[in-house]
């Protein structure tokens, strides 16, 4: 991330099946709510790496009639066990790669597999690499970039093991999303702890808080994340890419989660109160 002139300014985006099923209230409310781009995880209650070609044009046609741009596709990649065969999430990384293309998006999201129940991180390192980096390679090919998100009981949860994966592939085209909440749900302070280790490798940041104690979603400012100190050092940094709302604040699965209209408005004023306060616009 290099400074730029001028006011700082990120581009708004969020997680439309938070909204709703149907895309087109989906890119609606995020217009209302001052957003230019969608992140893309279901529509139609479709999994994004589960839509056909059809849906996809379908789709495409629904965010072009309403001047809505795909930051990126929200894809469930890597959240199954590694002991599946690297095969499996191949098929469904070309299926995100078809989606990406259809809309127009050049980031893709990805996880780093669980372990065996019983199963510490650590024991499963080298088959989580051998699957990262092949999902890197054909990311590479394809002209997309991967984007791990820390997620609670996945091999890439805790900051040690997130620059582990990062920086053994080593390659542009696996970077990293950002999430605090997170970060707080595995007892890790994100940006006392994880910020110094892994934000030259950050390239998105979704958004959403937690409070320690409970792992409770909270919006943005209202738990123990460290979102001020965290967007501050974006900030600084001169970060100008996507803010990515994900607030999850009234049902959460091991997939995704909800908010509707109402509680998906409160995160986005929440997260808004925090960027006017340290002076950075969003669009």
């Amino acid at each position: 991330m290099t400074a730029a002139e001028g006011t700082p300014s990120w581009t708004l985006s969020g997680f439309g099946d938070e909204i709703d099923a149907d895309p087109d209230v989906q890119a609606a409310v995020l217009h209302g709510l001052g957003a230019s781009h969608i992140e893309v995880r279901s529509a139609w209650e479709t999994n994004v790496v589960d839509l056909d070609d059809e849906q996809l044009t379908r789709l495409r046609a629904v965010f072009d009639r309403r001047g809505t741009s795909v930051s990126a596709i929200a894809s469930p990649i890597g959240k199954v066990p590694v002991a599946l065969p690297v095969e499996h999430e191949i098929a469904r990384l070309h299926r995100a790669v078809a989606a990406a293309r259809a809309l127009d998006a050049s980031f893709i999201r990805v996880f780093s597999f669980y372990p065996a129940d019983g199963q510490a991180p650590d024991d499963v390192r080298d088959d989580v690499l051998t699957r990262m980096r092949a999902l890197a390679d054909v990311a590479a090919r394809e002209g997309v970039v991967l984007l791990h998100e820390n997620e609670k009981e996945i091999y890439g949860d805790i900051p040690r093991r997130v620059l582990d994966i990062v920086e053994s592939v080593g390659s542009d085209a696996l970077r990293l999303a950002w999430d605090n909440a997170n970060f707080v749900q595995v007892g890790v302070e994100p940006f006392t702890e994880a910020w110094p280790m892994l934000h030259r490798h950050v390239d998105y940041l979704q958004v959403k808080d937690a409070i320690a104690g409970t792992g409770e979603v909270v919006p943005a400012g209202e738990g123990d994340g460290e979102l001020l100190e965290t967007v501050t050092a974006l900030r600084d940094a001169g970060y100008r890419g996507f803010a990515s709302l994900e607030p999850h604040l009234a049902d959460t699965s091991s997939l995704g989660g909800f908010s509707g209209p109402a509680e998906f408005g409160r995160a986005a004023r929440a997260f808004a109160a925090l960027t006017n306060r340290i002076g950075v616009s969003t669009t």
